[in-house]
């Protein structure tokens, strides 16, 4: 397995012959979000991408565009229409428990604390997680807070865990430091790698409190659950993982 932290919550998941990439967010700015930690790289070919909702930082369509409307798409019960109206055929809709085969590993969708609606009057559709299955198992969390169901995943090999916002302070719907660290006793994971930090940054915060929160999962992670690795990727880095 090998994956490619594109920065924010956009990972390339090479699995058993296959290549996924989530939440595929390449541009340098969207909306009032400025992408300060470089240029996006390329992402190449995929076989899929998976969305976890409908926010505009993790359903960006000029991103998709990149990547072209011939990509299948999974995409939450609700989100498929959007994404045909704007040209995209291959669209299968997942809920909470549904699976899908591509290749030899298997995607099911997971349950998500977060609200998924597109904007306060557009398209709606509930947040989702993904678990990428084969030879060996990842959890993409996509936006979520902890929930106690996490258990019901464990264990996986990698956890990719949301750690941050675009700010100091987090709504509902979100895991900081804290609460990413208590999804490691319920996930049970080799390995950890903090997402959704440090990539765009909102005016008026300032850049070094971008890498707070995952050193600070870094450090809590190693207090409370030394047996598990923790991976803080700079974005465009890759990590290679034989099966255990």
């Amino acid at each position: 397995m090998r994956l490619i932290w594109i920065g924010h919550s956009t990972v390339v998941i090479e699995l058993d012959g296959t290549r996924l990439v989530t939440d595929p967010v390449l541009r340098d700015r969207v909306n009032v979000l400025r992408r300060v930690s470089g240029p996006a790289g390329a992402v190449g070919d995929v076989d899929a991408v998976l969305l976890s909702h409908l926010h505009y930082d993790h359903l960006d369509l000029p991103s998709l565009q990149r990547l072209g409307r011939s990509v299948r798409v999974f995409v939450p019960v609700g989100g498929a229409k959007l994404l045909r109206r704007r040209g995209w055929d291959d669209v299968v809709e997942l809920a909470a428990g549904d699976s899908a085969a591509l290749g030899d590993v298997e995607i099911t969708a997971t349950h998500a604390e977060h609200p998924g609606r597109r904007s306060p009057w557009g398209d709606r559709a509930a947040a989702i997680g993904y678990l990428v299955s084969g030879s060996q198992r990842v959890y993409f969390a996509g936006d979520t807070d902890l929930f106690d169901a996490m258990r019901e995943l464990a264990p996986v090999d990698v956890a990719l865990l949301p750690v941050a916002g675009w700010g100091p302070r987090l709504p509902a719907g979100h895991m900081n430091e804290r609460t990413a660290v208590a999804a490691l006793g319920l996930l049970q994971p080799r390995v950890a790698v903090p997402i959704h930090w440090g990539t765009y940054r909102r005016l008026g915060l300032g850049r070094e409190a971008l890498r707070v929160p995952p050193e600070a999962f870094e450090r809590r992670a190693a207090a409370e659950h030394p047996e598990v690795d923790v991976r803080v990727l700079p974005v465009g880095a890759s990590l290679e993982l034989v099966a255990a």
